[in-house]
């Protein structure tokens, strides 16, 4: 082929005794006669076996590779071997050609064949197979090449040293491919010709030269080519991603995909196979390969920034190309100029300055030196403390304390102190008495009244006294503490945004107007569709929340000071607080059903075989009700002795309490309805009882009186724990749905939050207001409560209570509402939110009712 044509050397063309000469001694006869012409090398070329021939130097000499003919016996056999091997091969080539091969070599077509030669050995076919496979093997290649250069190393004259050395090398290239899994594939096929005769010359030059080191790339040819086992070139490997193979090798055969596989098989492959982590996969053909120790260690010294060659010395020895020795003697022989011994411009500037510094003294001279070394061994006097005047420089004193100073003089020691301060007859015979213990007298001195200052006598204790001073100041010990500095923003909290808090109500949606007069107390129905409020104008009125209609107006005869909806959602009872009684109406909205089976369950009352005693029966009766009243809704009347401030249901609907703070130790008194019975709980009064509140999860009781709050366990009757918010007067509580978690309003413009499972002090206190906190509300779904205060400000506030109990309480301040208007000093009177939207209800004196959303 024409790759082949710039490898040829150009030999002298053998006479045709020579060529008989050779025909004889290989038992072949040439069949063609060689032209004495002057044509190139590559036109002569007959055949492979010649082409093979001209490349083979064994003796190493010029004369051996020049002529065909010359040189001994082991040289002709040794061409005998080769023409028997590439014979072979040609008769397979010429066996291609026949049947319409196209891929031809044209060397070969203008060859004629010469014939096979009866005795070959079969180790030698073997060679020139393996031969034909090498470039599909670089590693066999690198074996060869290997034993080339040890072979290089010896003598070879002689015929029996270069058959030792040639089979040596057959056998290590054979084991190096059976132990790379590739023997079957080289002997399993017919030996094939790989893109013509541009191999094989200088493989087996290479390979069987004897004596000499020949440089594979002299000729031009890379082995990077070599080692190409896909053909398909440099084409993105994603073309054949829909194909079974991925490209084709040499022999145009498919290269067969590699089954894919998952995780849990690396992850097996990566347990069972000790090479899992030194193999690789070849994006050519997909395949993976073993790294081998040497590739190992090459990464290895690539990735540490060392040669790759592993023989290479980074620290061969020194050579001293030019020496270190200096050589005294002058390298120019010029006189000095005129100017060199001249005083320098430089050096006269620098001794101006010497002399101006000593003209200022900055510089002493060596009697100044002498003279101020002398006043510093002397001894040395400084003052020990600082002066009124100015800071004194301290020395061998470096933590240096600042004296404590005396306190400022007094009334009672002017020379005309008030008469006051001047001592009396008993206050005298005191001071006097403590002459033996001094220091218990309040004053060291006794106070004196002079007419002018000219009339103050000296002192007679003043010396001593400044000598007392000195001790105190020179005894005393004194420590020296650093004073903490914390900058103001440690002090505050980060707090997270109001953005990320949301939602809360921000804006007023509804306004629900008809009383007329201050709305006192607001609640929700358990669904949150109805709202009833009670006002002073002695009036209970029932709203729609969605439209703020008002449904029902109820009269109740006096001023109503708490509204509570029943929260048991099976019946519909509201209970009002209204003078003395309290009523228990059915506002006859939402289900029928509902309305109805509340009517028949307070139709009549059940019958009691226990008689209550005295101290119940003065104190509160149930009594029936008239027939305007039943019209109303009312469905029964409880009197009690005294008016009543605060109505508080219990979570299931059966109970409710009523406050009296004016009734002393029967200030708390406890309904039944379904038994319609009271009872007091408490026998003694703890003070004045301002709210109770019913725990939503335990049968606990929350008693308020103005500086307490006491939790009661009503099963075991008795007081669980007492809480001190450290106030006057508290106002309102409510307590968070989980029950953990407390919050009381107070008329001190505070707000204190208790965690009960941690102390019995608050967790932490809020004044967020300006003026006094009438109510407090928590929301039951949201994070969310709010306070309603006189400055007619409504705030709702972020609660949020974590399920971890190490975790504190996140309380943030959300939005300040100010839309009530204030009346009299009162601005708003009652919170509450809805039950399952986070919306906010607030009633105030300005007789309305405000809905945020």
């Amino acid at each position: 082929m024409v790759a082949n044509k710039h490898k040829a050397t150009k030999r002298k063309i053998p006479s045709a005794e020579e060529a008989e000469k050779v025909s004889k001694s290989n038992g072949k006869q040439v069949s063609k006669e060689v032209d004495n012409s002057d044509e190139s090398a590559s036109d002569y070329y007959e055949s492979d076996e010649e082409n093979l021939l001209a490349n083979i130097d064994n003796s190493g000499d010029e004369d051996s590779s020049d002529s065909e003919g010359e040189g001994n016996d082991s040289d002709n056999d040794e061409v005998q071997q080769f023409e028997s091997a590439d014979s072979d091969f040609e008769d397979e080539s010429d066996k291609e050609e026949s049947e319409g091969d196209d891929s031809a070599d044209d060397v070969n077509s203008d060859s004629s064949p010469e014939p096979e030669e009866e005795e070959s050995d079969e180790d030698d076919e073997l060679e020139f197979e393996e031969d034909l496979e090498e470039p599909a093997q670089p590693k066999a290649i690198q074996d060869v090449a290997v034993g080339r250069a040890k072979r290089n190393a010896k003598p070879t004259n002689e015929e029996s040293d270069v058959d030792e050395e040639t089979k040596e090398l057959l056998e290590a290239a054979q084991k190096e491919d059976e132990r790379l899994g590739e023997i079957d594939s080289a002997l399993g096929s017919a030996p094939s010709k790989i893109r013509g005769v541009g191999v094989f010359p200088s493989q087996a030059k290479s390979r069987f030269s004897g004596g000499k080191n020949q440089d594979e790339y002299a000729a031009g040819d890379t082995s990077d080519e070599e080692d190409i086992r896909n053909t398909v070139g440099n084409i993105p490997m994603h073309w054949y991603d829909e194909y079974k193979h991925i490209g084709y090798d040499w022999d145009g055969n498919r290269l067969i995909k590699p089954p894919k596989t998952d995780a849990i098989d690396d992850f097996l492959k990566k347990m069972e196979d000790p090479n899992f982590w030194r193999t690789v996969k070849d994006p050519q053909t997909g395949q993976n390969v073993v790294l081998t120790d040497e590739d190992i260690g090459l990464i290895k010294r690539i990735m540490s920034g060392k040669n790759p060659d592993e023989q290479y010395n980074d620290y061969e020895p020194w050579i001293e190309w030019f020496t270190s020795e200096v050589e005294k003697m002058p390298i120019r022989n010029i006189p000095d100029h005129k100017r060199s011994f001249l005083p320098s411009k430089s050096e006269k500037q620098k001794i101006g300055r010497l002399v101006h510094a000593l003209k200022m003294g900055w510089i002493k001279t060596r009697a100044e030196a002498e003279k101020l070394a002398a006043e510093k061994k002397g001894p040395k006097f400084y003052m020990m403390w600082e002066t009124d005047h100015g800071k004194e420089e301290m020395r061998r004193i470096h933590d240096h304390v600042v004296a404590p100073k005396r306190p400022l003089p007094g009334h009672a020691e002017s020379y005309n102190p008030p008469p006051e301060y001047l001592f009396n007859d008993r206050e005298l015979a005191e001071w006097n008495s403590h002459e033996e213990e001094p220091w218990k007298r309040k004053l060291h001195y006794v106070p004196q009244k002079f007419n002018s200052l000219r009339e103050v006598p000296y002192y007679d204790k003043y010396i001593r006294e400044r000598f007392m001073r000195c001790l105190d100041l020179y005894l005393c010990p004194r420590g020296k503490r650093t004073r903490v500095t914390v900058g103001p923003e440690y002090l505050i909290p980060k707090l997270p945004s109001p953005k990320d808090l949301q939602p809360f109500p921000t804006l007023q949606n509804l306004i629900y107007k008809g009383h007329t007069d201050m709305i006192r107390s607001i609640s929700i129905e358990p669904k949150g569709e109805y709202l009833v409020t009670g006002s002073d104008d002695q009036t209970v009125k029932i709203w729609e929340v969605s439209s703020a209609r008002c449904i029902r107006t109820i009269p109740t005869g006096d001023v109503v000071r708490s509204v509570a909806w029943c929260p048991n959602s099976k019946i519909s009872l509201i209970a009002v607080a209204s003078g003395k009684r309290v009523l228990l109406i059915n506002p006859q909205v939402g289900d029928n059903l509902i309305v109805k089976k509340t009517d028949d369950l307070l139709a009549e009352a059940p019958k009691s075989e226990t008689v209550d005693n005295d101290r119940i029966t003065t104190a509160v009766q149930w009594v029936d009700f008239t027939d305007e009243e039943r019209r109303s809704g009312v469905r029964i009347v409880i009197n009690h002795f005294k008016e009543i401030k605060q109505v508080a249901w219990h979570g299931r609907g059966d109970y409710f309490a009523t406050v009296m703070p004016e009734a002393a130790n029967r200030s708390v008194l406890i309904h039944q309805l379904s038994k319609r019975r009271s009872q007091f709980p408490f026998s003694k009064s703890k003070g004045l009882i301002q709210c109770v509140l019913f725990h939503p999860v335990k049968p606990c009781l929350f008693v308020a009186t103005q500086r307490h709050v006491r939790v009661y366990d009503l099963v075991k009757q008795e007081l669980l724990k007492k809480l001190f918010p450290s106030c006057k007067w508290i106002s309102s509580m409510a307590i968070h749905p989980k029950g953990d978690n407390l919050l009381v309003a107070t008329y001190e413009k505070k707000m204190m939050w208790f965690d009960l499972d941690l102390s019995t002090r608050p967790y932490q206190q809020l004044k967020l207001h300006h003026s006094a906190i009438r109510n407090v509300a928590f929301h039951l779904r949201y994070p969310l409560f709010a306070s309603a205060s006189d400055d007619r400000s409504v705030i709702v506030s972020h609660g949020m209570v974590y399920n971890d109990l190490l975790q504190n309480p996140l309380i943030v301040p959300l939005r300040r509402l100010e839309h009530h208007e204030r009346v009299n000093d009162f601005g708003a009177f009652d919170v509450v939110f809805h039950p399952t939207q986070p919306w906010l209800f607030s009633s105030g004196a300005d007789n309305t009712v405000r809905l945020y959303t």
